[in-house]
């Protein structure tokens, strides 16, 4: 692996930019959700066209998250940051000119494009900047900003609908993007992953998988579930997926590498991430459409009656990160995760055709703080459950499995709740809406069980001890100036 050339910024300078650069992409997931009647107003087109503006996003982001990450490991993480920034914000500027619903999604499809680069090398660079004993810090802040993005999407792109215009969901991405450019140019360092040549036919197996998923997740809602269309994308997505996995497997220089599940730090965190999107961006897309059509909420009071859950990860993420740091990820991620579960299961018990805001608070704080929790810590045990020069790939993958929860959230929660209810009276809504949040928090509890999964220090310690490695006790004895999630990621390596 090639060394970092000389830092030419600070830590201060690596978490500006990529935190700022993680709240546009995440951000998109769902900022046009309120957006959508004055699109169809303006640009026209029907309800399935409108539903692509949102999943051609996801669609391109999730499916090609882990080739972004390989593209930096191989060829520089900062000059393939600096291509993502610059595909995003001319998509972002072109989204906001599309003269049609037609030219609109193909923008957002280029939007992913750009994110999906630019996404996983975000942790990679900061991960370079910062010193280890400070990491789970900065990972509390860039945790605390993109948890934020994803949950307040619907506020921010309610508030600019409703008082300028949807044009300006876009167009903030712009000065954002254009500011950042410089900045990374002069003040982050270049890094390199293992040097590996590019692995194409690993390339197109997962791309091709996750595209035929996502695919088949996103459209059953609309399309139905026994629709040809969905039925082959979901079948031919996980048969490719399930050929990456034998490939991966047997290659030499495989994009994922298949060993690294073979860490419990690396499959635990990962599944946890993939089941807390699924139950959260289900959750979110509901509650705020609940807010506003049966509490009869405009898009900026339906955000701002949110904040509580929303906002909290601005307040707890950084004291979550520290934590992180003292006691390790393990116990802070599941804390949070089931706090996560319980104020979704609050909010499932209240919610009726009038219920007081008073009524909701518990259960949007609950979720607040579980959220806040849970991003930086989690953040923090994915990258060191690997080595230096896999993190890339380690982001890009953890990004890719959030991405696919979050589609797959959305699906099965939209699912229940049009067979148990629906958009005909604000009853139905509530009778589909109940049955939704207590998949949503069952979902999120299970995957606080899966935090469980991750070693302890004493028990990593253990691993190392028994297996012989020559490095082992050097491991152990340097993780006694780091921080507990950091020597789990060392003992645990040193273990396999």
């Amino acid at each position: 692996m090639s060394q970092p050339t000389a830092r030419r910024g600070g830590m201060v300078w690596a978490l500006v930019i990529t935190s700022v650069a993680g709240f546009m992409a995440a951000l998109d997931n769902l900022v046009v959700t309120t957006a959508l009647p004055s699109i169809r107003k303006d640009l026209g087109g029907a309800l399935g066209d409108l539903e692509w503006t949102v999943s051609a996003y996801t669609l391109t982001f999730a499916v090609l998250l882990m080739f972004g990450a390989a593209l930096g490991d191989r060829f520089g993480r900062r000059r393939l940051f600096l291509v993502g920034v610059t595909v995003f914000t001319v998509a972002s500027a072109a989204a906001a000119m599309a003269p049609g619903i037609e030219s609109l999604i193909a923008a957002r499809a280029v939007q992913g494009v750009g994110a999906a680069i630019m996404m996983p090398l975000t942790l990679t660079l900061l991960t370079a900047a910062v010193p280890v004993a400070k990491r789970g810090m900065a990972y509390g802040i860039w945790g605390a900003v993109n948890g934020l993005a994803v949950a307040s999407g619907p506020l921010i792109g309610g508030s600019l609908t409703e008082h300028i215009s949807w044009h300006w969901i876009f167009w903030l991405n712009v000065p954002l993007g254009l500011a950042l450019l410089p900045l990374a140019r002069l003040r982050l360092s270049e890094s390199h992953g293992t040097g590996a040549p590019l692995d194409f036919p690993g390339t197109l197996l997962v791309s091709g998988g996750l595209f035929g998923i996502v695919y088949g997740l996103v459209r059953g809602p609309a399309d139905g579930w026994t629709s040809s269309l969905v039925l082959t994308g979901l079948f031919a997505g996980s048969a490719l997926f399930a050929g990456f996995i034998i490939y991966s497997v047997n290659a030499k220089n495989p994009m994922l590498p298949m060993r690294l599940f073979r860490s419990r730090a690396f499959s635990g965190i990962n599944a946890a991430s993939l089941l807390m999107f699924l139950g959260m961006f289900g959750s979110i897309f509901l509650l705020s459409q609940y807010m506003q059509g049966v509490l009869g909420y405009s898009p900026t009071e339906a955000g701002l009656r949110m904040l509580p859950w929303t906002g909290m990860p601005m307040l707890v993420a950084p004291i979550a990160g520290i934590l992180s740091d003292r006691i390790g990820g393990r116990p802070v991620v599941a804390a949070g995760l089931f706090l996560q579960a319980a104020g979704l299961g609050w909010m499932s018990y209240v919610v009726t055709t009038n219920v007081s805001y008073g009524a909701q608070l518990p259960g949007l704080i609950l979720s607040g703080i579980g959220m806040a929790l849970f991003f930086a810590p989690a953040s923090n045990l994915v990258m060191s459950s690997v080595r230096p020069q896999e993190q890339g790939i380690a982001s890009g993958a953890n990004n890719a499995l959030r991405e696919v929860g979050g589609a797959l959230g959305i699906a099965i929660m939209a699912s229940i709740f049009s067979a148990q209810g629906g958009y005909q009276t604000a009853q139905t809504f509530v009778d589909g809406l109940k049955p939704a949040l207590v998949t949503g928090a069952a979902v999120v509890a299970l995957a606080g069980v899966a935090t469980l999964l991750i070693p302890t220090k004493r028990r990593a310690a253990e691993l190392a001890a028994t297996s012989g490695s020559a490095g082992a006790s050097d491991s152990v004895g340097a993780s006694e100036s780091v921080g507990a999630s950091e020597s789990d990621s060392v003992l645990e390596n040193a273990g396999r």
